[in-house]
């Protein structure tokens, strides 16, 4: 039987909700498999998802099974799946470059990183460990503004030949110099920057679609986040969030035909607060005018398990990077990117990107530059022109544009 093999930068909350969730539908069906967008892609469930190798630096992690490293602190995210069994594959230290801050630091142990006494990995030493066993995706989970470290994975990923699924806000696919490594390379690459199922992200970017369909001038907005696991911890060092705004505020700009000014829209994390733990808190406000140049507002409060929400979405982009890599696709997988990240190479309308990664599932090719996918009366996809062409991409998967 077919399996992915899957490499973890990073065994942290996110990693925790994304190996429990393998085990977790083992046992269950389609019919009643909730939380899922797919339950079979390419002929593989989220069970056929094996870890065969993890890199941490926190020295409760570090040389632990990856089912108990899964549960160690500092990670607080909802445990619902609490029989993970033992997977034989032992957490490996990783590279610290610039994956903790200073101020991690001045903060309880149970709270934030332990960094583990132990030798640091070469470039090689990885490359060796992704080869030996066998990896064919390797998932990035490492804390936002982890620039110089983000790259020294993508450098492993490149020359083992591993597909890279980049969940952070550090710019791999999305930079053009490194979407063309990974394309000459005939790497898959999907990224940047994790949606979430239902996160203020996406919400915000429906929203704001929503605004614009509906002929509602949207004036100004704001999207406040709050949350109490290390990543919140992290990004109170502000300098960390350079890229972290980037990606949230592009994602809902995108979705308005007339972008706002940087003072009319502030996107990004606001504040840690300990007892939330791995909930996150999320309040949106949108002020904008309607028929008559009507002023209304709208007020949102979001609350969300940051890390299974983040879960839903990768499960799925680590079966479509192995695809990808059985048919020899390399460079940034667009669709699958515009759908699953906020900072995608190219950013796409939701339901387009949705139409690309169906039928990327479904094997078919994808559309000729100045064609869009819509959706007919029955619902199937069919082409429609759209005003402009879009360069052809080497390597890599590619198509139209559109809003």
């Amino acid at each position: 039987m077919r399996k992915i093999q899957l490499a973890l930068v990073g065994v942290g909350n996110c990693a925790s909700s994304l190996v429990q969730g393998i085990h977790y539908y083992r046992d269950k069906k389609p019919d009643d498999a909730i939380g899922l967008m797919h339950w079979e892609i390419g002929g593989f469930t989220p069970s056929d998802i094996e870890v065969v190798a993890a890199f941490d630096v926190d020295a409760r992690k570090v040389g632990k099974d990856v089912a108990e490293a899964i549960f160690a602190p500092p990670n607080c995210t909802a445990v619902f799946c609490p029989d993970v069994p033992k997977t034989g594959v032992t957490v490996r230290m990783g590279r610290v470059l610039d994956g903790v801050s200073e101020h991690m630091a001045d903060y309880p142990p149970e709270r934030t990183f332990v960094v583990a006494d132990a030798p640091e990995p070469t470039k090689e030493d990885v490359v060796r460990v992704l080869r030996e066993s066998g990896a064919e995706v390797l998932v990035n989970y490492l804390p936002v503004g982890s620039e110089e470290a983000t790259r020294f994975y993508a450098e492993c990923a490149l020359e083992a030949g591993v597909a890279f699924v980049n969940c952070i806000p550090v710019f791999i696919a999305s930079d053009p110099k490194w979407e063309a490594r990974f394309a000459d390379a005939g790497v898959p690459l999907i990224g940047d920057d994790i949606k979430s199922q239902v996160g203020a992200t996406i919400t915000h970017r429906v929203l704001a679609k929503l605004f614009a369909d509906r002929g509602v001038k949207l004036d100004r907005t704001y999207q406040l986040n709050f949350g109490g696991n290390t990543d919140f911890l992290n990004m109170l060092n502000r300098h960390r969030l350079k890229s972290k705004k980037i990606s949230k505020t592009e994602a809902v700009q995108a979705m308005l035909e007339q972008p706002l000014s940087a003072e009319n829209i502030h996107i990004g994390p606001s504040d840690y607060v300990p007892w939330q733990n791995d909930n996150k808190v999320a309040f949106i406000r949108m002020e904008g005018r309607l028929f008559g140049d009507v002023p209304m507002h709208l007020e949102l409060r979001l609350s969300v398990e940051d890390s299974p929400n983040s879960a839903g979405i990768v499960i799925d982009a680590i079966r479509i990077a192995k695809l990808a890599r059985e048919r020899g696709v390399g460079g940034a997988l667009i669709g699958p990117s515009a759908y699953f990240m906020k900072h995608p190479p190219r950013q796409l309308p939701d339901y387009l990107a949705r139409q690309m990664v169906e039928r990327f599932i479904a094997g078919e090719p994808e559309p000729e530059p100045a064609l869009e996918l819509s959706l007919n009366g029955d619902g199937a996809a069919e082409e429609a022109e759209v005003g402009y062409e879009v360069p052809a991409a080497r390597g890599g998967s590619r198509t139209a544009i559109a809003r």
